[in-house]
């Protein structure tokens, strides 16, 4: 039987999955070992990425969850004979799960672990299809707080027949009959086999779906999951793909055109942050975070913190952006504006705005490869004047950078923003201040 927990979820907001201890109400944010650490991990990368986030002041920000990614288990469909539970590396976490989740709980910080909606795990380790309940109350005993569901390794009639995956249909809905429910889709009964499993126990546990967009989740998954990833695997490139995985700028084309979903209790997720890996510029960096913070994505960290560089952690420890993806008040993201609506993998849309509690925000990304001077024109960001109650102007403008103002325009200003950087302003009425100019140029780079 389900406990009221699941009928409680199950009746909240716009069918959302609503914890009662307010758990995925905003985007979850925390650090997840795969990105630099793949499958050579064990008990002590774990605490001492604990104590990390603790000493280099990400917790006080809101990072709060430590996630052990693929690779901790014994590798294949090996169980335990008795209880059929799935069996901790024993060289990697020799004092098993619980150990590290208490080590993390000591710390004020909260565990995630990994699993996967098939036979077995992308990395080849046991998959929890069929043994739903049986690994929730594993993890529930453990003290695990989070789970990343993956969707490797799926025997064939778990599969939804092809012509009904939208991403080889074209379009949203793909090729399906004409009123498909997708929540009757395999991948929704798979996915929301684990969801009950996780509610049955007496524990609150953060669900994050690793669908990558298939089977139109977007329909389905905010009374399933609290996140739900929404396309590839990430890299750390600025455009282009590696094997199955897709760099910056093709997320957030596929981004923009679902921009519009995310909300309170469920988030569009584009992947863990590569924010410090690979080659990425600094500019790169900014504008890989500044837009999955406006998009209201999970800020889940994937570098290595015991070697980060200061102008890397000032990135991942700017506080308006993290107020913004964290606004209490206002739940949904940014959205594209001054954007043809037409997928571009190397130039997607490069305005967006999304108001907070705190204003109205706008992100101005260059895509292209040479530093720009990009308008920003009042009139044209959508729900400035509803927001502010002001007609055109004037605004003041604030750089959530630098966390300085850099004046008061009456209709528009022009932000110089470098080689793929992203100027990120928040928008003010001037409450009677003086006009800087009626059209102003500034720097947006300061820093």
């Amino acid at each position: 039987m389900l406990s009221t927990l699941l009928l409680l979820s199950l009746l909240g907001v716009s069918d959302s999955l609503v914890s009662p201890d307010g758990t995925g109400r905003l985007p979850a944010m925390g650090w997840n070992s795969w990105n630099e650490y793949a499958c050579d991990i064990s008990d002590d990368v774990f605490v001492q990425v604990a104590d990390l986030v603790v000493n280099l002041g990400l917790r006080e920000l809101g990072y709060k969850y430590v996630n052990i990614d693929d690779c901790w288990s014994t590798k294949g469909t090996t169980r335990d004979n008795s209880t059929q539970r799935i069996i901790p590396d024993p060289n990697k976490f020799p004092q098993g799960i619980r150990h590290v989740a208490d080590e993390i709980h000591a710390r004020g910080l909260k565990l995630g672990i990994y699993g996967d909606a098939g036979t077995q795990t992308c990395g080849g380790f046991p998959g929890s299809l069929g043994y739903e309940e049986t690994d929730a109350a594993a993890w529930s005993e453990w003290g695990v707080d989070y789970l990343k569901y993956d969707n490797c390794n799926i025997p064939q009639e778990w599969v939804d027949v092809p012509y009904m995956y939208p991403d080889n249909g074209g379009t949203p809905n793909g090729n399906v009959p004409p009123g498909y429910d997708w929540s009757t889709s395999n991948s929704s009964t798979r996915y929301n086999r684990m969801r009950n499993a996780l509610l049955a126990q007496n524990r609150t546990i953060q669900y994050s779906l690793c669908i990558w967009g298939h089977a139109n989740v977007v329909s389905w998954g905010n009374a399933t999951g609290h996140s739900w990833r929404m396309f590839s695997d990430i890299y750390p490139a600025w455009t282009g793909t590696y094997q199955y995985s897709q760099a910056l700028m093709p997320i957030l084309n596929q981004a923009a055109f679902y921009a519009n979903v995310s909300g309170f209790w469920g988030h569009n997720d584009w992947d863990m942050l590569e924010v410090g890996n690979g080659n990425l510029t600094l500019e790169e960096n900014r504008s890989h975070f500044a837009l999955w913070a406006a998009l209201k994505s999970p800020l889940i960290i994937g570098t290595k913190l015991d070697a980060i560089l200061p102008e890397i952690l000032a990135i991942l420890k700017n506080e308006e952006l993290i107020a913004f993806n964290q606004d209490a008040v206002y739940g949904a993201g940014a959205i594209p504006y001054r954007w043809d609506g037409v997928g571009n993998e190397t130039h997607p849309a490069d305005y967006w705005a999304g108001s907070s509690s705190r204003g109205v925000h706008a992100f101005v990304l260059n895509t292209e490869d040479e530093e720009r001077e990009m308008e920003l024109v009042f009139d044209e960001i959508p729900g400035l004047r509803e927001a502010t109650g002001a007609g055109s102007g004037p605004y003041l403008v604030h750089d959530m950078w630098t966390g300085e103002d850099l004046g008061v325009f009456a209709s528009a200003v022009m932000l110089r923003v470098k080689r793929h950087d992203t100027a990120a302003v928040r928008i003010n009425t001037a409450d009677g201040e003086f006009v800087t100019s009626d059209f102003g140029r500034v720097f947006a780079y300061l820093y």
